[in-house]
């Protein structure tokens, strides 16, 4: 018997909301559970966790944490949806427990809201504190600094030293010689490494307080009680900062060599509720938190790629030779010649992102995204580790091979398949920084000194726990300077 025409248009729009029913059962395949929802699958770190579980059911996935919708993205073409279509629409950050005592309940300038007053934030940062004389002056004299440390100990051997410190060190005063125009030295500089590794630490970790409101009735957890106690102590840290250049007075506006708190200071006598202290302090923070241990760990993650692959040290040695020399210390106007160095950091940032989750977004509005009906409040997590490890998306994904991005596409602009600083409107603000920033102190640290693994074994790296995600267990390595520039190095 013929079907009718009516029969045809009935069985096809079934046919249609069947297929439709069956891509989202495919979305939201993992196992829920009551309450909980998906939080029992997740395991630390949580960038593995999640790649784990998008290689399994699929790179764009409606989750619920508890009560919380999240949407987990590991997808390139899914991420440029968030970040270009979408992007208005995820330009917000989830209210958690980060946010509120690290955020200054969600008004720093990392968790504030989109908003007419963080718009006018960012621009004061990227006016300011990211302005290329200011940042050139302090680079140039911290890494000075950096090369005369690290020659002054035995200056013909091999000497051992845990690398770690020594780049934290340059990236802390560089920010902080920016913010309140002064060095830290003992006790200052430990109390703020231990903030600072504190909060990257705990704003890692999972509280279930963020995802599960009974939690809130049980009492307090200890995550929520650790995180209390260093925002507290945070925030007496700023403030005494504030405090110190309030007293010295004489703020001025738009003198380029004016101290960053100063310019707030005047800024906030003309706006007092834009540049109120919290406000400053907010700056302050996300200034602190987005240029010290980020780029420190990548050149950290760098160098111990480096050691473990000699043949790629002596690429970029040479590299350095050939274009810069060894008459003088190289600067920054050399490091755009400098393409495999360029590479090698590419590389770093692919394998060992300094976020590999980013900053968590928050939907706005109903939305689209792969296809997938994305409600107002959802959670956003583009997992740009587990993207920038995809063997579907990159030929021996795990290998360390610089050289791939001399064909290789990266950022944004060029499929979005590595973006370890974000995308879109709410990415992330120091990135130039942090280029010149890594560019110059690995060039200048290769340049001046021979680098090697303290035995034969291969450096273990392992990851630790932490927002940036850390290497484990800090590198060690020999060093000794080159003799082609001891000539300079005398000079330093």
């Amino acid at each position: 018997m013929e079907l009718s025409l009516y029969h045809l248009l009935a069985i096809l729009i079934a046919l249609v909301f069947i297929s439709k029913h069956l891509l989202q059962l495919h979305h939201s395949k993992p196992l829920a559970i009551p309450i909980l929802g998906h939080l029992h699958l997740l395991r630390n770190p949580v960038h593995r966790s999640l790649a784990g579980i998008a290689a399994k059911h699929g790179h764009v996935l409606r989750l619920r944490f508890g009560s919380r919708p999240v949407l987990i993205v590991s997808s390139p073409s899914a991420a440029e949806e968030c970040f270009t279509k979408n992007d208005i629409i995820f330009a917000n950050r989830p209210r958690i427990l980060p946010a509120k005592h690290f955020g200054y309940d969600s008004t720093s300038l990392v968790f504030r809201p989109f908003s007419p007053l963080w718009r006018a934030h960012r621009r004061f940062t990227s006016l300011h504190a990211m302005s290329p004389s200011r940042l050139s002056h302090g680079l140039s004299s911290e890494l000075r600094l950096l090369i005369r440390g690290l020659y002054s100990g035995d200056r013909e051997g091999f000497q051992k030293t845990e690398i770690r410190s020594w780049l934290f060190e340059l990236t802390m005063n560089l920010v902080m010689g920016m913010i309140t125009g002064k060095r830290y030295y003992a006790e200052e500089k430990r109390r703020l490494r231990k903030l600072l590794e504190e909060m990257f630490l705990l704003s890692g970790a999972t509280s279930m307080e963020d995802f599960v409101p009974l939690a809130r009735w049980l009492g307090s957890s200890s995550v929520r009680r650790r995180i209390e106690t260093v925002g507290k102590e945070m925030d007496e840290f700023l403030q005494g900062l504030i405090e110190e250049r309030r007293k010295l007075g004489n703020w001025k506006e738009n003198d380029s060599s004016t101290i960053i708190i100063d310019i707030m200071l005047a800024l906030q006598e003309k706006e007092p509720e834009d540049y109120s202290d919290i406000a400053i302090k907010g700056v302050i923070l996300s200034l602190i938190t987005g240029g010290t241990e980020t780029s420190s760990g990548t050149m950290e993650w760098a160098m111990a790629l480096l050691v473990n692959h000699p043949e790629a040290m002596k690429k970029v040695k040479d590299e350095i030779g050939e274009h810069v020399g060894h008459a003088r210390l190289v600067m920054d106007s050399d490091i755009s010649k400098l393409r495999y160095l360029n590479n090698v950091i590419k590389e770093t940032l692919r394998l060992f992102p300094a976020g590999p989750l980013l900053v968590p977004h928050e939907s706005s509005q109903d939305c689209t995204v792969a296809g997938l009906h994305v409600p107002k409040g959802t959670m956003l997590l583009v997992n740009a580790y587990a993207m920038q490890r995809d063997p579907e998306l990159w030929e021996d994904p795990l290998e360390f091979k610089p050289e791939r991005f001399d064909v290789e596409s990266y950022g944004d602009d060029q499929g979005y398949k590595c973006i370890p600083f974000g995308s879109g409107r709410r990415r992330c603000p120091g990135e130039t920084m942090a280029w010149k920033v890594m560019g110059l102190t690995l060039s200048a640290l290769i340049q001046c000194f021979e680098w090697k693994r303290v035995g034969p074994e291969l450096v273990d790296l392992t990851e630790g726990v932490g927002l940036s995600m850390p290497m484990a267990t800090p590198l060690e390595v020999i060093y000794k300077p080159c003799p082609e520039m001891l000539a300079v190095l005398s000079q330093i």
